[in-house]
């Protein structure tokens, strides 16, 4: 019998370990700003491989965005649709 018993990998919400990693900068009376350029899911996305956690993009809105870019596209070359 084969005793090959690989870890449970643990999932989390992005938004609440960077909300908890920020929380902690703020107490120690730093003021983090994320994302002040532009949309915060790249550098949030960032923070969170540092700290060792793969974020999931499951949840970015870009992503979402371009999803629907692109089928507006197809739409309208297959569909001549806007």
């Amino acid at each position: 019998m084969d005793n090959d018993v690989s870890p449970q990998q643990e999932s989390y919400n992005p938004w609440t370990v960077v909300h908890l990693v920020f929380q902690h900068l703020a107490d120690a009376g730093l003021h983090p700003v994320l994302g002040a350029t532009g949309h915060p899911g790249e550098p949030a996305a960032e923070l969170l491989r540092c700290l060792g956690i793969q974020p999931d993009p499951q949840g970015d809105r870009r992503l979402l965005e371009q999803k629907e870019e692109r089928l507006a596209e197809l739409r309208e070359a297959f569909f001549g649709e806007s």
